[in-house]
């Protein structure tokens, strides 16, 4: 039995499957990987979702990893959960990213998928109350498991239960387009932890509005502690009983040391060495996303434009480096934004280029050493969500960049409240502040860059993951 429990949809370790029948194991990386490294394996488990064939197949053969329990769910349930309910309503909710005269709409197929979802928390549910220890630890992950503190709860109340909410929460005003039975059951999934974990007190402080308008719980008046930033404490009564939640804020930094290793290894200085030869002496604006619709990546494209247009002194004396990781692609609405970036990248292009210039090198894959070779290019990062979770990108950055660099930083990041003061911010949606930004950030003396850059470097790295996940537990505990 486990003392200390981590859930999430995806895993630590996913498996290929080869044609021959083989196995092969991938472990992946992450804050929850380095934070429960913290942790003795023999004290800990990770219950998880099996995503892909290979993983079904591990399952089926009983392969695994110590300390990783993954779930078989039937992969219907899982279609139904995760695109269905998760990526497709609670991301969309969260973003604030519905296109209102056409969505949302809650049908009877929609009612159907949440029964999926529901179903896919009760697994993680019942796992994790069948593998924790008397009063174990529970770490439960993201919107994609918002139901299952509440589930949890009336299997082994006896648990410590936390929940971390990697994305934003909705305001309390878009929060009321979901259905009121939907609404009042993820309040009641939440309200089941014993802690509730956020980015940014933006975030929480919707959750706790939100909350308070429904009613559910009770939620009452609470403070910020000054002397620790990082907490605040609200409390509920959930169904009339004693039982508190308390909200806290974790904002998620990066391992300095361990990222600019990573930035050192062999495959990343050979793409930097071809970047560099790709981009000559040119100054670069560099931007690291997956093709999220947050993310905001065409209206940072149409910023660049804008640049080139309104700044023509910058014609061949800029190159943007833009890595655009495609990202659920077997939702059609991604795909065609996909689509859409690189479809703007090539007309900036076609509208600038010369044979010895091109405005725009984009690279449309999931290429990690290239992102960090492009870190330690950047003159400018340019990050613009419209409304997003931490966006370490922001953070990690400043810490890789050899020379320094400005961040262009929208009011939209998770990241805004911590490096506000030394970048330059932006409305996500203001193309024409953004393109001066972008000017202003090019433009900037080397004194001041390396000044800003060794300040932002410092509140990246002020909670790596290790201390993060360490402080939720730590917290935990001693609810």
């Amino acid at each position: 039995m486990a003392s200390v429990l981590v859930a999430s949809n995806r895993g630590p370790v996913s498996y290929a499957l080869a044609e021959d029948g083989t196995l092969s194991a991938r472990r992946g990386g992450g804050g929850l990987v380095s934070g429960l490294s913290a942790v003795s394996s023999e004290d800990s488990v990770w219950v998880c979702a099996a995503l892909s064939d290979g993983d079904r197949e591990a399952v089926r053969r009983g392969v695994s990893e110590p300390g990783v329990r993954m779930l078989a769910i039937e992969p219907e349930v899982h279609h139904d959960a995760y695109n269905g309910i998760a990526n497709s309503v609670l991301w969309f909710l969260h973003h604030h990213l519905w296109d209102i005269p056409r969505e949302p709409v809650f049908d009877a197929e929609f009612r159907r998928r949440w029964q999926s979802y529901r179903a896919y928390n009760r697994a993680f549910a019942e796992e994790l109350a069948a593998r924790a220890a008397e009063g174990a630890a529970v770490l439960v992950q993201d919107y994609h498991l918002a139901l299952v503190p509440g589930q949890l709860r009336e299997l082994r109340p006896d648990l410590r239960i936390g929940h971390f909410t990697h994305t934003p929460w909705a305001s309390p005003e878009y929060a009321r387009l979901l259905p009121e039975d939907i609404r009042e059951e993820l309040l009641w999934g939440m309200l089941g932890a014993d802690e509730l974990g956020f980015h940014t007190w933006e975030w929480a402080s919707s959750f706790i509005t939100g909350a308070r308008v429904d009613g559910a719980g009770g939620v009452a008046e609470g403070a910020l502690r000054a002397d620790d930033p990082w907490r605040g404490v609200h409390h509920h009564r959930a169904g009339g009983s004693a039982r508190r939640t308390r909200v806290h804020v974790y904002p998620l930094g990066v391992d300095g040391d361990e990222l600019r290793a990573l930035a050192h290894r062999p495959e990343v200085e050979d793409r930097l060495a071809a970047l560099r030869a790709e981009v000559g002496d040119r100054r670069t604006i560099v931007r690291v996303d997956r093709t999220e619709l947050s993310k905001n990546v065409v209206r940072g494209l149409l910023a660049y434009r804008e640049l080139l247009r309104e700044r023509p002194e910058w014609h061949d004396r800029v190159v943007h480096l833009a890595s655009a990781y495609p990202s659920r692609q077997d939702l059609e609405v991604y795909r065609a934004y996909t689509a859409a970036v690189a479809d703007l990248a090539g007309e900036i292009n076609a509208e600038f280029g010369t044979d010895a210039w091109q405005p725009v090198l984009l690279s449309v894959k999931d290429d990690f050493p290239r992102s960090l070779a492009a870190y330690r290019m950047a003159d400018v990062a340019l990050i613009n969500p419209v409304r997003d979770g931490m966006n370490l990108v922001a953070k990690e950055i400043p810490v890789v960049s050899e020379t320094g660099c400005v961040l262009v930083l929208s009011t939209g990041a998770g990241a805004y409240d911590e490096l506000r003061e030394d970048a330059l911010t932006v409305s996500p949606y203001d193309v024409s502040e953004t393109a001066r930004a972008l000017h202003r950030a090019l433009t900037m003396s080397p004194s001041e860059r390396a000044d800003r850059t060794k300040r932002l470097a410092v509140a990246a790295t002020a909670l790596p993951p290790q201390q993060w996940f360490l402080k939720q537990l730590e917290a935990l505990r001693e609810n």
